[in-house]
């Protein structure tokens, strides 16, 4: 496909063009250029560069450096095997292999370069620790990527979004036309990364790939718009996963301090949907991305937490059991003033939490019918008397009835990070056509791409989100410059 152009002004050139400046881009950046590529340049539609990956936490790997310094056990082809169960072999084990194979020495690579990491466990008791959380978290990582950029003499184009890659007569990449505050160039070029994060934000394409999205579930990161997944199928890309969104369960909309959200997902809690029934085993709330699939099941894709006085001065006095937020670890310990937070809440964000005596009130409040809440609760609460939930078969150590007023309900709605799926790659990260065939000088990263992602995000690999965005960029970047130096020395 030949893409005609007739802007002149500003032309520029470079081996390599990443379109997208985030957590896979800029490790593709860096690791192109370290593997001799002389002129690479970034172009980020937004005034800064690292993308979601700036409000990311920590990285999935196996058998890093930080591991067996720990003595933890992580070997990749154990855990090769959870991911391929998990996800019942619908994901191309070409490429998640790949991933896992690079993930540790995507650490090594990392700690090089000055990041320190710790190692921590996203819920209880997980086993092996795989979450690789970088000290500054994801905003560090992206910065020393982005110093790495500017060391290594990577042009980086802020405000500049990609809008086609264009072809000459014969199919081959030639090059990329963009836009700059508000001004369209064209850069010479003969191989592409495309890593623009998705499509979040294009809430036409939400809804035609995915067949349950719909206004009430909230994007919590940045809402890009399609641009890769747009300019790639414009290049007779294949496509795989589309629809997939990165789902979350409980978020609580105006909980800025996430007070409320670590409350939601305390397995002692109780949920209830819009008709006051249980609908799971709350104890699954300490793994947000499997709750999602049980609320996108519910009336209006909506479920409330109950507790009660009880629940909340334990909480406050001994901890909780997850955590969430920048305090996470602090909550464990404790929770001082919670009763004070809770109504503080309940007043300045009626539409989210209710502090109440009556039962009656709350089920108002969630607009279910008085009886079927009530029972709901006083058989709840025989469970717990028993000390055997008959419905979810519930562990009896999280039994704690609900018979102390005040009352708490607190409505929590769905999330999702962002979208997944997009090109087809296989295990280079080369993206390929309808037939299967690889499109010579073209490679796509992170959230940009299909087939490696379950349907439902796994989170015993915790980071593995941000995790492939910056192994499947570093993968990029190297072959990437494998490719371009075939086209320099033809007789390699």
């Amino acid at each position: 496909m030949v893409m005609k152009h007739t802007t002149e002004a500003n032309n520029l050139e470079a081996q390599l063009v990443v379109i997208g400046g985030g957590g896979a881009g800029l490790p593709a950046a860096v690791a192109a250029a370290e593997n001799g590529v002389s002129s690479v340049l970034v172009l980020e539609k937004r005034p800064v560069t690292g993308g979601n990956a700036a409000f990311a936490w920590g990285i999935f790997a196996a058998d890093s450096p930080v591991q067996k310094q720990a003595l933890v056990d992580a070997r990749k082809e154990d855990l090769f095997k959870t991911i391929m169960g998990w996800a019942r072999w619908k994901i191309d084990p070409a490429v998640y292999r790949a991933f896992i194979w690079k993930s540790g020495d995507t650490i090594r690579w990392l700690e090089e370069k000055g990041i320190k990491f710790n190692l921590m466990r996203y819920f209880p008791n997980q086993e092996p620790p795989v979450w690789h959380v970088p000290e500054g978290r994801g905003a560090q990582l992206v910065e020393v990527l982005a110093r790495n950029c500017r060391d290594l003499g990577i042009k980086l184009m802020l405000n500049s979004g990609g809008k086609k890659i264009l072809c000459d007569i014969k199919g081959n990449i030639c090059g990329v036309e963009a836009e700059k505050d508000g001004k369209d160039i064209i850069i010479k070029t003969s191989s592409v990364i495309i890593a623009t994060g998705g499509y979040a934000g294009n809430k036409e394409m939400l809804r035609k790939y995915c067949d349950y999205y719909d206004d009430s579930i909230h994007c919590l990161g940045i809402p890009h718009n399609g641009d890769g997944l747009r300019m790639a199928v414009e290049m007779s890309a294949a496509t795989e996963s589309l629809g997939l969104l990165l789902l979350e369960w409980p978020h609580v909309h105006g909980d800025t301090s996430a007070v409320l959200e670590t409350i939601g997902r305390e397995p002692s809690t109780v949920y209830v949907n819009k008709i006051g029934k249980r609908f799971i085993d709350e104890t699954e709330g300490l793994h947000a991305f499997e709750s999602a699939n049980a609320i996108l099941r519910q009336p209006e894709k909506v479920g409330y937490i109950l507790i009660d006085d009880e629940m909340r001065r334990n909480m406050e006095e001994k901890g909780v059991i997850l955590g969430r937020g920048r305090e996470r670890a602090e909550r464990r310990r404790g929770m001082p003033g919670l009763a004070q937070q809770l109504r503080a809440a309940a007043s300045n964000n009626k539409e989210s939490i209710i502090v109440s005596d009556s039962w009656a009130e709350i089920a108002a409040w969630i607009g279910a019918e008085p009886g079927v809440l009530k029972a709901t609760i006083d058989e709840y609460n025989s469970c717990c008397d028993r000390g055997y939930d008959e419905a979810f078969c519930k562990d009896r150590k999280y039994l704690q009835p609900l018979r102390s007023a005040p009352y708490y309900a607190i409505k929590g709605g769905l999330i999702f990070l962002h979208t997944l799926g997009g090109p087809r790659v296989n295990e280079l990260m080369e993206v390929l056509d309808r037939k299967g065939c690889h499109i010579p000088g073209l490679y796509a990263a992170g959230a940009d791409t299909g087939g490696w992602e379950p349907d439902t995000y796994c989170d015993r690999f915790s980071g593995a989100a941000f995790g492939f965005a910056v192994n499947s960029g570093r993968i990029a970047g190297e072959n990437a410059a494998a490719f371009i130096k075939r086209k320099l020395t033809p007789w390699l």
